[in-house]
């Protein structure tokens, strides 16, 4: 197994375990258990995994996207997978509440609502 194909299941790993984690949280927010330790823990855990997954994902784009290094054949199927949810992960985790609460668009809006 070459690096490259380590790297993506390294990457895929740390995906799987930040989808437990956040589904463990959600199960136990669920169960009304959201101020427990173990949810506290798991948040803790949580959050690292998902800092770990954004950098690693960050230099796997710097890796491909070398301008000065043509490495786009390297883009397999799992590689197209990873970057859709890389996707995903960006935009669900963006912080919102900056751009719907200070935009002049979503105040007029808001208004005409």
């Amino acid at each position: 197994m070459d690096y490259y194909t380590t790297y993506i299941s390294i990457i895929f790993l740390v995906k799987i375990i930040f989808v437990i984690l956040a589904f463990t949280h959600l199960y136990l927010k669920f169960k009304n258990e959201s101020k427990s330790d173990l949810d506290k823990q798991l948040l803790f855990w949580k959050e690292r995994f998902e800092f770990i997954f954004i950098t690693l994902m960050s230099f796997l784009l710097i890796y491909l996207f070398n301008p000065r290094k043509n490495r786009l054949f390297m883009i397999n199927d799992e590689t197209k997978l990873l970057f859709f949810l890389f996707g995903f992960v960006l935009i669900i985790t963006a912080d919102w509440k900056i751009f719907l609460k200070e935009s002049d668009i979503f105040k007029k809006l808001q208004f005409v609502v």
